[in-house]
C-alpha cells in the first residue's frame, strides 16, 4: 500500500519540528530540516516512514549541530530564536523569564548524555518505544528505564543550573 504522504505530513509535521528544534534551538532551522526530512523521504520512499523520518531529522540535527560547533554559532542560535518567537502581548519581565527558563532548560539538556538526550527528545517528538528502541539500538524493554532515568536526570540538572543561576545573582 503506497505512503499517504499528505496525511503523513500533516501528522507528523508538528512533532517532527519540535523535535528538531531541541536538537538546533533554532525555530526556522528546525522547519528547514523538517522539511529537508520530508524531501528525502520522498525520494526514498521507506517502508516504515515514521520511524525513518526521525532517523533521517536525527542526522540531519547532528549534522547541523557539528556545522553551528565548528562556526561558533550555538550562542548566536539560540539568542535568535529566543528574540524571533516572543509570546503575543508579554511583559518585558515576563519575556526576560521565559527567555531565562528556556536558556536553563537548553543548558540542562545539554549536561545529558548524548543517549538520554535523544530518547527524551524522540519521546517528546511522539516516536513510540518500539520506534526509539529502532533508532537507538536499546531493547524495547530498556526504554521505559531509560526515559525514567533521562527525566530523572533531566530535572536535577535544571534545579542544579536554577541553583546556580540564583547563587550568581
Amino acid at each position: 500500500m503506497p505512503t499517504d504522504w499528505a496525511a503523513l505530513y500533516e501528522a507528523m509535521y508538528g512533532d517532527l519540528v519540535r523535535y528538531l528544534y531541541r536538537k538546533v534551538w533554532d525555530a526556522e532551522r528546525a522547519e528547514d530540516l523538517a522539511q529537508e526530512t520530508f524531501v528525502r523521504a520522498l525520494r526514498h520512499n521507506p517502508d516504515n516512514p515514521r520511524a525513518w523520518l526521525f532517523t533521517v531529522a536525527s542526522n540531519l540535527a547532528r549534522d547541523e549541530a557539528r556545522s553551528a560547533v565548528r562556526r561558533r554559532r550555538h550562542l548566536e542560535l539560540v539568542r535568535a530564536e529566543i528574540e524571533a518567537d516572543p509570546p503575543a502581548a508579554s511583559s518585558p519581565s515576563a519575556d526576560a523569564e521565559r527567555r531565562e527558563r528556556v536558556e536553563a532548560v537548553r543548558r540542562a539538556l545539554e549536561r545529558l548524555s548524548d543517549r538520554d538526550r535523544e530518547v527524551l527528545l524522540m519521546w517528546d517528538g511522539g516516536l513510540s518505544y518500539t520506534e526509539i528502541a529502532a533508532n537507538t539500538g536499546l531493547a524495547r524493554s530498556a526504554i521505559g528505564t531509560t526515559l525514567a532515568r533521562a527525566r530523572s536526570r533531566l530535572v536535577t540538572a535544571y534545579e542544579e543550573q536554577e541553583r546556580r543561576d540564583v547563587a550568581s545573582d
